[in-house]
């Protein structure tokens, strides 16, 4: 194995410790990522069972699922910093067994506040867990064209683990028990653990070790909690009640004071370097936007695939794969072939454009539809987009960043997606509600043909907004994403050859 700066007389350059099998820590990396976003889906088709087993009421339902999110969300930042300070592999272990600990513990729920609890706790350790898989990922691949593929690769998992933990959560509910919908997770992070021992290796940070910023780890935590809080109470209340608007509003104040706090303090939390990017800001928001957009896909089409197609929760998940083909496929070769050569400025508004026109076609079903003539089409060509706009958004997020800014930067994206989940939960799920509520307006008996009909206007309506969503995120990626190819962070170790 030599380096590409080997030269007789020339120093040798030591091979970075990862390099040797780094194709086998992808395959470590890529179950971490995949147990962190299964449980943004999995837990949903299991919710009907458990809230059944646990005798929890509708209102309390909402926070198994905003209760992972609200932790996950507002420490993110937090976790990639502590990545990069205490090291990205005891980051990642603590992470993983932090987050089994926690699926146990709510797989044995007895309640609805242990189960709330332990979904809460898994937020917390999958924020330190999800930056430093990241991190780890964008440090092991040093050489372009290797990046750009593994990224390809990964992108593939974070995007289709929200439809598999579909079909996931659907077997073991039909299959064991609710509870494995959580239990799944401590086979996974026992193989991972395993994984990350025997091939990462520990590295120090280099240079002096800086300090925590307390202040901007507060405020931006703060903030975060307040806004993904405002969007879920916003689905359960009124878009009008004073405590929606309170928690909104304190997100703006917060998350500006925190950006204030990151001009003025010796060792920002997320460095202005990271967050002002012109091309990372327009990852940032891209993420952001198709997690908004692809959760309703997920979830309102589940609504569909069992109410009204009256499929089984095994056969609804199914129903996504094909979804999840046109993903995987596409988000691989976009990052792996085009994304080094054209950079990510071609690719993320086409795959917005293309997973939106998807969006509209959907918005043609109705009562008398059925999956293969009026699903399948659009399901593939919104899956086709969505990956040939995920994964090089997710790779330009975090390209060009200094080694020491590679959790922060992860970090981000991260954030960005996982805020996307959740506010769409609650924007969606208004429209829905609002068109649902409007459709059945002046109806003085409710037959169940009528309450079908209404329901899937309330989905169709709910598709068009998303396609919406996606048409306003070409523009904006368009915009701002830079030609060309994507910048290398300066530290990124010499390029391999064996």
């Amino acid at each position: 194995m030599t380096t590409s700066q080997d030269s007789p007389g020339a120093p040798s350059i030591p091979a970075h410790p990862h390099h040797a099998q780094r194709w086998l820590i992808l395959g470590v990396l890529g179950a971490a990522q995949l147990m962190v976003v299964l449980d943004a889906t999995i837990v949903n088709i299991a919710l009907p069972s458990a809230q059944e087993d646990l005798g929890f009421s509708h209102d309390a339902r909402q926070w198994v699922i905003t209760a992972y999110a609200l932790a996950f969300g507002a420490l993110l930042p937090l976790g990639g910093r502590v990545g990069d300070l205490m090291g990205r592999k005891r980051a990642l272990l603590i992470g993983l067994i932090g987050f089994a600990a926690a699926s146990a513990i709510g797989g044995a729920a007895t309640d609805i506040g242990m189960l709330v609890t332990a979904r809460a706790a898994q937020g917390v350790f999958g924020a330190l867990l999800a930056p430093a898989t990241l991190s780890l990922l964008m440090t092991t691949f040093t050489d372009a064209r290797e990046r750009a593929k593994a990224f390809g690769i990964y992108g593939a998992i974070a995007g289709a683990g929200l439809a598999a933990g579909l079909l996931l959560g659907g077997v073991l509910t039909q299959w064991l028990d609710w509870r494995w919908c959580l239990y799944v997770n401590i086979v996974i992070a026992v193989v991972t653990v395993a994984g990350a021992w025997t091939t990462l290796h520990h590295q120090a940070p280099e240079g002096p070790r800086p300090r925590l910023d307390i202040p901007g780890t507060l405020t931006v935590s703060a903030g975060l909690f307040c806004l993904v809080n405002g969007f879920a109470n916003a689905e359960t209340h009124a878009w009008g009640e004073p405590a929606v608007w309170a928690c909104l509003v304190a997100a703006v104040v917060l998350l500006t004071v925190f950006t204030l706090i990151e001009t003025r303090v010796a060792h920002p939390l997320i460095p202005l370097r990271v967050l002002f990017d012109r091309t990372r800001g327009a990852a940032l928001l891209s993420v952001m936007l198709l997690g908004l957009g692809q959760f309703g896909v997920l979830l309102f089409l589940t609504y569909y695939f069992q109410q009204n197609l009256g499929l089984s929760p095994i056969s609804s998940g199914a129903a996504f794969v094909p979804m999840i083909a046109g993903l995987a496929v596409t988000a691989t070769a976009a990052n792996s072939i085009l994304v080094p050569r054209y950079g990510a400025r071609p690719l993320v508004p086409t795959g917005f454009v293309v997973a939106g026109a998807g969006l509209f076609w959907l918005t043609g079903i109705d009562t008398t539809s059925s999956y293969t003539s009026d699903v399948l089409g659009p399901l593939i060509v919104t899956g086709i987009g969505t990956g040939m706009a995920i994964a090089p958004a997710m790779t330009a997020g975090i390209s060009g960043v200094r080694a020491e800014d590679a959790g922060a930067a992860s970090a981000l994206m991260n954030t960005g997606q996982q805020v996307g989940y959740s506010v769409g939960t609650a924007v969606l799920s208004s429209i829905a509600a609002s068109a649902l509520t409007d459709q059945l307006a002046g109806q003085n008996s409710i037959s169940s043909a009528v309450a079908a009909g209404a329901a899937v206007h309330s989905y169709t309506t709910t598709f068009m907004w998303c396609a919406v969503i996606f048409l306003i995120g070409a523009v904006i990626s368009g915009a701002l994403l830079r030609s060309g190819p994507l910048a290398q962070d300066p530290d990124a170790g010499p390029v391999v050859h064996v």
